[in-house]
């Protein structure tokens, strides 16, 4: 091991715990959230949507922060005046009924082909982002080529601009990584690092990419054990910059993604996650086991 790698601070990558004063005002981040992209992408300004919701603009800025309580008039009366979909209603009734009441609806099921672009938008507003993946490279650390053979695996009869601009989109969230926040701690089953996206030389650039992340302070990964007993799910936890220090978990299924941000389902994850990583390698453990890994693809790649 290089004594670089040895000199380096062992950085805890177990979750933030936060306090969830609030559960309502994630879920009501969302529905702002999703009204003012509605409104910008129309070219609308605050103050026609305050007159169409009989407010001040101070009231409608609260509202698209997710600071002011929602009224469900006030939702309808915006998704009439923007005419949006009954689809694209129906996400915003989703969102209103979980702000409204928690304790009833747990999740949003985000089920919409832009569920990506959601997750990217809650990303990039973090302070840190911790995540256990157990089927795959986790998309903030994916280099181009795996994100590439991983979704012409996905995405069956695609075109390649088609694919290009799925992989675009999947990179994109890797920007927030040159920004000073967030932090974010990658949990990854050992079994990703030998399940093949593309050719050997594809994985043993993703195994080196992987490895230069785990010598950087803002990016902790650790390999979970393959004989440890973890969740068959991805699992994002998030923690929002915001005074009530709000936080949101994510759970990622093959055709979209469900929110959560009620705190019984939030102490759930959050358990979850300290569960696995109680499992996972240390740092130095986690560069030995990305080595092993690099030798094999490497190896593999020599012989092709």
């Amino acid at each position: 091991m290089p004594a670089a790698r040895k000199a380096r601070l062992e950085i805890d990558a177990s979750v933030v715990r936060m306090q969830a004063s609030d559960e309502q005002r994630p879920a009501g981040r969302l529905l702002g959230d999703e009204l003012r992209l509605h409104r910008e992408r129309l070219g609308y300004t605050l103050a026609d949507a305050a007159h169409v919701i009989r407010a001040s603009t101070s009231k409608v800025s609260r509202l698209e922060r997710g600071e002011s309580p929602a009224k469900p008039r006030d939702v309808h009366d915006l998704a009439a005046f923007y005419g949006l979909s009954r689809e694209q209603q129906s996400q915003l009734d989703q969102l209103l009924a979980q702000a409204g009441n928690a304790d009833l609806y747990a999740r949003f099921a985000d089920v919409t082909p832009n569920f990506l672009k959601r997750l990217i938008r809650l990303e990039g507003s973090a302070e840190s982002i911790s995540v256990f993946e157990p089927r795959v490279v986790p998309g903030l650390l994916q280099t181009e080529a795996y994100a590439r053979a991983l979704v012409r695996m996905m995405e069956v009869g695609l075109s390649d601009p088609e694919v290009d601009r799925v992989v675009a989109l999947r990179m994109q969230r890797q920007v927030i990584l040159d920004k000073g926040v967030p932090t974010l701690a990658a949990l990854i089953a050992e079994e990703v690092l030998y399940r093949p996206y593309g050719t050997a030389g594809v994985m043993a650039e993703q195994m080196k990419f992987l490895l230069k992340a785990t010598l950087t302070n803002r990016v902790n990964v650790r390999i979970v054990r393959k004989q440890a007993m973890v969740p068959p799910y991805p699992i994002f936890h998030l923690k929002l910059p915001d005074v009530d220090c709000q936080e949101l978990a994510y759970v990622e299924h093959l055709d979209g993604a469900n929110y959560v941000t009620q705190k019984r389902q939030l102490d759930k994850y959050r358990k979850l996650l300290v569960n696995v990583r109680a499992n996972a390698y240390n740092r130095e453990e986690s560069t030995t086991s990305l080595d092993r890994a690099i030798d094999h693809w490497e190896a593999l790649a020599s012989a092709e």
